[in-house]
């Protein structure tokens, strides 16, 4: 039965004309209410994921739940038609199941506050937040084991509940909550952050509300949605064909030695709709790479990539969504069966945009990303400390890291950057002041962006010297399936993982791996992939990557790929230059659309000697053993 919305005023909001003016100044002012609870919320939580690196993302919608501002797109309308309850002014939801509000959230770590905001007897808005918490109890330190085989191993699981009830906080259900998490403190900092933020836009649009009329306002928020469904009626006929187009891209590992996974979309338009079918994505996995797409997430993707990549000025929100119908299997990779574990579903996220920017581009390659958006690496790090004034005291850290972001049609691809344009790094000197650890190097990885006439970017090389002995793990992709180039330019390098002990020993270790023993004094070297290249390396000026040789983001050895032959100080030789570029092009033919380096099967067979990992197990699933 869906949530039942009480309101003690039942007269409907008129829709009344808007002027230019006003609605300029109502779209900025949401605008500024959506800053105002990014910049609550880092000032008020504790955890260095949503303190330092914004892991969180903020949401004010329209009475009925579409999204007026935000990023991830309206989680609402998932959970109203699974609430089987009241909502009334002073309530507040609070949840994490994914499964319980239609993959709206996408693993347990992510906790969702859900504020209806009254004025005068009736529901004029929503705002919420969710933040993903570093650790939620489960079965290890994070709460995100790669391991698992049901999401009852990653830690509480919350379904929908009113934290606020009419005005009263629910005290005994947070004490329950918070007794499962090794980081109590951290937690309930994040959760009051979630609260507050919630609260000052509720603040803000009523504030609005108040000035301009509730009528006024709510019209404004319906001409807004209908200006985006505008946009994207227009960008849709412009950049999607009606003859199918499709892609693929794969998840290299599940952590159990099983590989890869593929993702598999096809996209077309009907008319003014445009059909994304995942058909021929492969079922679910028994480990937790699993991500529960959320129909109404996916369009928001889809609307964003198209955004910003034709008309970035748009402001986007759900105004658009009937405009695309998203298909996908139940049992996939991407729409899991319950009780399948969630936590690792990162890897798939990342590769849904790399997959958008594939189908978008055959139409127009002059707008084609190679692929970068890959992942979103994880580390970490959890034990007891031993530095004085500390001994004794339980530490534990999750730290998102970041690849090197595709080459583009307007430039280089940035290096060592964020999936998320919010997302910053976690600053070297925090880790130091509140871990046991230093970081050795923190550096690009020269050469590892692909090759073209805008480079991919690079990856991040991060030594961290552990000064505890503790336990690590690592979530990370795109070590066996590389970041393909486009248009000429080719792929970027692979991830890489190495644990060099104190004793000067080295090992080569997975890129999804849980429970790894360190040693005070052990160095774990973090070396993230590189974005794929766009257009003909060998047609970037040699002068610029003479430049970038200086500037150590290439090696005269890497130059090589763009036809440059240059010194270590990046002095071209442009005779020599200019003989190598004649020879590339008369052995390589044509430059190619995609360039996705080894087929599979040769990746296989070269994994170990490239790797020094052995290649992942194809997945067999129990329907193709029944059809044999």
């Amino acid at each position: 039965m869906p949530a039942r919305i009480i309101e003690q005023n039942a007269k409907p909001f008129d829709r009344v004309p808007i002027d230019p003016v006003t609605l300029d100044i109502i779209e900025n002012a949401m605008r500024n209410a959506r800053i105002e609870m990014d910049a609550t919320l880092v000032r008020t939580a504790m955890s260095p994921g949503i303190r330092e690196q914004g892991d969180a993302f903020p949401l004010i919608a329209d009475p009925s739940g579409k999204m007026i501002v935000g990023q991830f797109g309206s989680f609402i309308d998932g959970f109203l038609k699974g609430f089987d309850g009241t909502i009334e002014d002073g309530d507040m939801i609070f949840l994490s199941d994914p499964y319980s509000c239609e993959g709206a959230i996408s693993h347990s770590n992510d906790w969702l506050v859900l504020l209806p905001v009254y004025k005068d007897g009736r529901l004029i808005a929503w705002t919420a937040m969710f933040g993903h918490q570093s650790d939620i109890g489960g079965k290890v330190a994070g709460s995100m084991p790669i391991d698992a085989k049901s999401i009852f191993e990653e830690g509480v699981r919350i379904p929908p509940v009113k934290i606020w009830k009419k005005g009263e906080y629910n005290e005994d259900l947070m004490k329950l909550v918070l007794h499962q998490t090794r980081k109590p403190d951290w937690c309930q900092a994040d959760l009051n952050a979630l609260i507050a933020s919630c609260r000052v836009a509720a603040n803000r649009v009523t504030e609005m509300a108040g000035r301009f009329g509730d009528d006024v306002y709510v019209s404004a928020t319906q001409e807004l949605l209908a200006r985006n469904h505008r946009a994207m009626k227009a960008l849709i006929a412009m950049a999607v064909a009606e003859e199918p187009v499709s892609f693929e891209d794969y998840i290299c590992d599940d952590g159990l030695g099983f590989g890869p996974y593929k993702i598999r979309c096809t996209m077309r338009r009907e008319g003014e709709k445009v059909v994304l079918d995942f058909d021929g994505t492969d079922p679910q996995s028994a480990a937790s790479i699993n991500f529960y797409l959320n129909e109404n997430m996916f369009k928001m993707f889809f609307g964003i990539y198209m955004i910003m990549v034709f008309d970035p000025q748009i402001l986007f929100n759900d105004g658009f969504y009937d405009l695309i119908e998203v298909r996908i299997p139940e049992g996939s990779l991407l729409k899991p069966k319950f009780p399948a574990a969630l936590s690792g579903r990162t890897h798939a996220l990342g590769r849904i945009f790399d997959i958008l920017g594939g189908l978008l581009g055959q139409k127009t390659p002059e707008f084609l990303n190679a692929a970068g958006f890959s992942s979103s690496p994880h580390l970490f790090y959890s034990g007891w400390d031993n530095r004085q004034g500390r001994e004794g005291e339980w530490f534990q850290l999750f730290q998102i890291g970041f690849g090197g972001i595709p080459g583009r049609p307007l430039g280089d691809g940035p290096d060592g950057h964020s999936l998320w344009p919010g997302f910053t790094n976690v600053p070297n000197e925090f880790l130091e002041r509140y871990f046991p650890m230093r970081i050795e190097r923190y550096e690009t990885e020269p050469d590892s962006g692909g090759a073209g006439l805008h480079r991919g970017g690079n990856g991040i090389h991060m030594t961290y010297r552990f000064l505890a002995d503790g336990q690590i793990g690592i979530h990370d992709d795109r070590w066996f399936v590389p970041p393909w180039g486009v248009n000429g330019g080719l792929p970027g390098r692979r991830a890489r993982k190495i644990l060099e002990k104190a004793d000067g020993t080295t090992q080569i270790v997975g890129n999804k791996t849980d429970d790894i023993a360190v040693s005070a004094g052990d160095q774990l070297h973090y070396v993230t992939w590189g974005g794929g290249g766009w257009g003909d390396p060998l047609e970037r000026d040699p002068e610029l990557v003479g430049l970038e040789i200086r500037q150590g983001l290439v090696t005269p050895q890497g130059a090589r790929d763009y036809g440059v032959v240059a010194s270590s100080d990046g002095a071209v030789d442009v005779a020599a230059t200019h003989d190598l570029r004649t020879q590339m092009r008369a052995a390589r033919g044509d430059p190619k659309l995609f360039d996705f380096g080894l087929s599979i099967e040769d990746l296989r067979r070269n994994c170990e000697k490239e790797t020094g990992l052995p290649a992942p197990i194809q997945p067999v699933w129990q329907h193709q053993v029944a059809a044999e």
